[in-house]
């Protein structure tokens, strides 16, 4: 169970990773964040933390005795 909550949990935040990062480099507008350099940065960084997460999630989900058996 913990481990498909680590994968939603990063899929999640890849996503807003992702949404973040257009609104900070301005390809989305309508957002406080728009055109702003710290959303631009932290974006990506949030993206690539879900990223992990969900490998992480995966991996331990496929090392798991259950999934064995």
């Amino acid at each position: 169970m913990a481990n498909r909550l680590l994968i939603a949990v990063g899929a999640v935040a890849m996503v807003a990773g992702v949404v973040f990062a257009l609104q900070g480099f301005g390809v989305l507008g309508g957002s406080v964040m728009s055109g702003s350099s710290l959303w631009a940065a932290l974006g990506p960084v949030i993206a690539l933390a879900g990223l992990v997460a969900v490998m992480a999630g995966v991996r331990r989900l496929r090392s798991s005795p259950r999934a064995r058996g």
